[in-house]
């Protein structure tokens, strides 16, 4: 079931791990467009365990939440008004994951449940529009040069298998009607605005994001490593369209690799170069990290993402482009 046919005339959304990139550029997307799926936006609820940033003006009545999702009952209580649309993109990055095992379960994988399950609990013909942020660390090695729709999901980290578990909660509580899913297995996204996180894959944002505002940046890797890219536009696209998408054609396999850019590191820093000169590439410095690209070598590094295309989702086509968008977006006066 759509959300259109949840709420004819308004449509209500909650955002949870709003606080984050995505979940802040989401926002201020839907608040900017005032509707959703041809629906004006009546409320917004932005949930997450620090507040939310502020976002513009809009006539939709925005509201925020402080709220972990790993406590007892919280998930129920952001439910209040039934939204027709939820926007999952809580999560424990990957290096964090992976350094602090509980921590990784507790909010991946258990924050998921309880929320798949207040949703059931919440009473009978409520059955929202669930997007979940999904990964592409759901495939482990070996792995072919391009990665097939139909290719075997067999995680190398925990990160990878705690998305990987959400991924088949999501399809069996939307096979017995609970909601109506949908996965997005996104790229890593690069270039990422503000501070570098915990994520094992940071540096492929870091190396772009700290030379063009003139700091020096780490590559901890080969600039021979391979991997799958999208900017944060391209992933608030797929969140949008994903949230208000046929899901009819989905059938019972409910999470999809979105498209993406397979480049090189080399690649990257050349787009680099393009885009801001030799100065900006010069600030990259090379510091070898055997940790990290013992976890690189385990990526994917291509897709055919044949069937999102299909759906129409839609990424960037060359790197150039990914820098761009970062400026336009990030460093625009």
């Amino acid at each position: 079931m759509g959300p259109g046919l949840l709420s004819l005339l308004t449509m209500r959304i909650l955002i949870i791990g709003a606080a984050g990139m995505l979940g802040r550029k989401l926002g201020e997307r839907l608040l900017r467009d005032g509707s959703l799926g041809g629906e004006a936006i009546s409320w917004l609820r932005l949930a997450d365990v620090v507040p939310a940033p502020s976002l513009p003006a809009s006539k939709a009545q925005k509201q925020i939440a402080v709220a972990d999702m790993t406590q007892p009952g919280v998930a129920g209580r952001l439910l209040a008004g039934r939204p027709d649309v939820i926007i999952d993109l809580a999560a424990v990055v990957s290096g964090e994951a992976e350094s602090d095992f509980e921590k990784g379960y507790r909010v991946n994988l258990d924050a998921t449940r309880q929320l798949l399950e207040a949703i059931r609990l919440a009473g009978p013909g409520y059955a929202p529009r669930l997007v979940f942020s999904s990964s592409i660390a759901i495939f482990g090695p070996p792995v072919p040069d391009v990665i097939a729709d139909d290719h075997l999901s067999a995680p190398a980290t925990s990160y990878g298998t705690q998305k990987a578990i959400a991924e088949l909660l999501l399809a069996d509580y939307t096979r017995r009607g609970f909601i109506d899913g949908v996965g997005l297995r996104l790229p890593t996204i690069c270039v990422r605005p503000g501070a570098p996180n915990l994520a094992a894959s940071g540096f492929f944002s870091n190396i772009i994001r700290e030379p063009l505002h003139g700091r020096p940046a780490v590559l901890p890797v080969s600039t021979e490593v391979r991997h799958w890219f999208a900017s944060p536009r391209a992933a608030v696209g797929f969140l949008v369209h994903a949230a208000t998408m046929d899901t009819a054609a989905l059938g019972l396999r409910r999470s999809l690799t979105m498209p993406g850019l397979s480049a090189t590191v080399g690649e990257e820093i050349e787009a680099l170069r393009r885009v801001a000169g030799d100065d900006a590439v010069a600030l990259i410095r090379d510091q070898p990290d055997p940790t990290i690209a013992r976890m690189v070598d385990g990526w994917p590094r291509a897709f055919d993402a044949r069937r999102a295309t299909a759906l129409g989702f839609v990424a960037e086509r060359d790197f150039d482009e990914i820098v761009r968008v970062y400026v336009e977006d990030e460093m625009a006066t």
